[in-house]
């Protein structure tokens, strides 16, 4: 990607100079530090959602139709001219370009992240979301790839473990965005140059995600 740590304190120090919103400064990172695009996303209130439909599946948990995607490699300038059409909107992050995500419950995922800490195992970013689900952004082909590696650890029947695959057509929302109405998704393990732009091949984390998974439900 090309980045420097000084390139992180540049954009950060431009931002407060410039007096943009906080939105606009992750976005920016997004786009322009680890190489993710980035759609406005639907906010929630009251059980009713930002997009207008009174009958809408996901409130305040998916992309709005009508905005555009800000692509990767995005300047602050251009974000900010883009988000300033869609003040508020939420964060959305399109999976199955720049990675995958392996979703498991949150509980689940706090005791594996600990866990491949401890094995000294690649890891890459990992958010929380407010309803108790663990992503773990993982080197995109994850999701086509996962009920055969399942399979092959031995995993007979993947529907017995609270563990899914998100790939192309997928979004999750990033933090500090809220979701759905119910608070911010969080960072367990933020981006960083060593992980956002290197991520792990999911074969390598999946052992020990799927074991506790199924302990986590036992």
């Amino acid at each position: 990607m090309g980045f420097t740590i000084g390139g992180i304190r540049e954009i950060r120090s431009g931002t407060r100079r410039r007096g943009r919103s906080s939105e606009c400064t992750a976005v920016g990172e997004f786009t322009g530090l680890w190489g993710w695009d980035v759609v406005p996303g639907a906010r929630a209130a009251a059980g009713s959602c930002s997009c207008g439909r009174g009958d809408c599946p996901a409130p305040g948990a998916h992309p709005l139709d009508f905005a555009p995607r800000v692509p990767a490699g995005a300047t602050l300038d251009e974000v900010s001219k883009a988000w300033s059409e869609f003040p508020g909107a939420a964060m959305m992050l399109p999976v199955g370009r720049a990675f995958d995500v392996v979703e498991v419950s949150e509980a689940a995922g706090r005791h594996a992240l600990a866990r491949l800490e401890r094995m000294g195992l690649p890891l890459g970013p990992v958010t929380v979301t407010p309803d108790g689900r663990a992503h773990f952004l993982v080197a995109p082909g994850a999701a086509a790839e996962l009920p055969r590696l399942l399979y092959r650890m031995g995993w007979d029947d993947p529907s017995a473990l609270d563990l899914r695959g998100l790939g192309p057509g997928a979004y999750i929302t990033a933090p500090p965005s809220d979701r759905g109405g119910l608070g911010p998704v969080r960072w367990l393990r933020p981006p960083a140059l060593d992980s956002a732009t290197r991520l792990p091949a999911a074969r390598l984390l999946l052992g020990t995600l799927a074991y506790v998974a199924h302990r986590s439900r036992a």
